[in-house]
């Protein structure tokens, strides 16, 4: 299984209302948001697999801390949203399908055990939790045949939400490359994938409800990301089923 991984860490992050950017921001086990995310993809994918961060805001203070993996940037990491550090990231890439991560998920690594099927069928995928369809969270619905249809933060009669972590196939990165370039400046890169669904793209729902999960956008979402069992968030787990 030939596997890239992308972290979108581009973002000011004002909502946390920290000086640094987001992913630095420290865990109570004493590793940063982003030191957690290289070691979970390591550990369940391999210590070899290529990992590129795209940055923007104090975009040093991220490469200072991880000499360890490839970098793009985003130097309209101000003006953009997701949807364009997402196409940093496709551009940049290697041929084959790329996973990536939102840079401020806490999650527990036998998400991405979970997840290995669909990518060793190189099946373009996003990651919901069903337990929860909160109004300010992005939602999904599906089609007929169970692939998403719609997915953004204004979905009625959702699902489940979009967790920040998520995978284009090979065949299926070129159409969400030329989605993201139609997306405005400021849409989520949910956009461009509700843009390639249009075209024909096949977005499989896969569900990670039974594990631990949290996108920290305020200061209660840290809180929670910090009440998760800290064996939930060690790289031991990745032996479990």
């Amino acid at each position: 299984m030939n596997v890239q991984a992308s972290i979108l860490a581009a973002g000011m992050g004002t909502r946390l209302g920290r000086p640094l950017p987001k992913s630095q921001t420290v865990l109570r086990d004493g590793r940063t948001i982003m030191q957690q995310q290289v070691d979970n993809l390591r550990g369940v994918l391999g210590e070899d697999v290529p990992i590129t961060v795209v940055v923007g805001f104090k975009a040093t203070v991220i490469m200072e801390a991880r000499p360890d993996v490839l970098f793009a940037y985003n130097e309209l990491f101000d003006s953009t949203n997701t949807s364009k550090s997402l196409l940093r990231a496709l551009e940049t890439s290697h041929p084959g399908g790329v996973l990536w991560l939102n840079g401020d998920v806490v999650f527990d690594p036998r998400i991405l055990r979970h997840a290995q099927p669909w990518l060793a069928r190189d099946e373009t995928f996003v990651c919901v939790n069903t337990a929860s369809v909160a109004e300010e969270e992005v939602k999904y619905t599906v089609d007929a045949e169970g692939f998403v249809l719609e997915l953004s933060k204004t979905v009625v009669g959702g699902l489940g939400e979009a967790v920040g972590i998520n995978y284009i196939g090979s065949r299926d990165k070129q159409v969400l490359v030329e989605c993201l370039r139609a997306c405005a400046d400021q849409d989520y890169f949910e956009r461009g994938l509700e843009l390639a669904v249009a075209r024909g793209v096949r977005i499989a729902p896969v569900d990670i409800s039974a594990f631990d999960v949290v996108e920290v956008d305020f200061e209660e979402d840290l809180r929670r990301a910090d009440a998760i069992d800290a064996e939930h968030l060690r790289l031991d787990v990745r032996a479990q089923a």
